[in-house]
């Protein structure tokens, strides 16, 4: 389906180091995440064998692979082809076989088949400005059956306005010396100044008025960081 002419190119929102097959085992590397605890979430809220997954934004693939074995369907949806091939080639050596590749974002992706059961990411939503996060959300409660599933992590800024100086900081001040130990003060400085990370109370009320209810909100300690548990109404 054709987009109308004011939409943006979410290439542009992506940041040229993802579409580098070059950065890709880096990317890896430093987004490694055990997935144990977001599936004892989904399990929580209903994944089960014939469940229809949507892992959007979803990089080199590692919980598209990590929830496969407990569904029937993961669509796995990136804008990287070189994050997309690294996935692919990752399933492919572990046998596989009921996760799809997708090249697309927020903003593009078509979702066909079943209505998803349970819609996934990680770390993506950012890359939007509040405008763009309010529509890409919408339309992830169009692809959700009524009272499906949306697991949202993110760099969120739980702070008060007059709190974010000293907030930052002090996030910054525990950031790795170099790139191979994990995501530098250069790096986390460049999301601050160019990226779309927005306030948890921001986002709250966009996930609210885009038609999910929010179960529950865990925030990390350094007031930086969210992740989201929410059912479509």
């Amino acid at each position: 389906m054709q987009q109308p002419g004011w939409y943006p190119d979410e290439l542009a929102y992506a940041g040229e180091e993802h579409l580098d097959e070059r950065y890709v085992e880096t990317y890896n590397r430093k987004s490694a995440h055990d997935h144990s605890g977001d599936l004892e979430i989904l399990n929580s809220m209903g994944l089960n064998a014939e469940s229809v997954v949507v892992d959007l934004g979803s990089g080199t693939g590692t919980f598209a692979l990590a929830v496969s074995p407990h569904c029937r369907r993961v669509v796995a949806v990136d804008i990287s082809p070189a994050m997309l091939a690294y996935l692919a080639a990752e399933a492919t050596e572990a046998g596989i076989d009921n996760v799809e590749i997708v090249r697309a974002g927020f903003l593009s992706y078509q979702h066909e088949g079943d209505l998803a059961d349970i819609v996934y990411s990680r770390n993506v939503l950012h890359h939007l400005p509040d405008f763009w996060k309010a529509v890409a959300l919408t339309r992830v409660a169009n692809m959700l059956k009524p009272g499906g599933v949306l697991l949202l992590h993110d760099l969120v800024y739980n702070v008060e306005p007059d709190e974010i100086e000293p907030t930052i900081e002090a996030w910054l001040a525990n950031a790795r010396e170099t790139p191979d130990e994990g995501w530098t003060r250069d790096e986390l400085e460049t999301h601050v100044r160019e990226e779309y990370s927005t306030f948890s109370w921001l986002h709250e009320a966009l996930l609210e008025r885009c038609g999910f209810t929010i179960r529950e909100a865990i925030y990390r300690p350094s007031r930086t960081y969210a992740a989201y548990v929410c059912v479509k109404r």
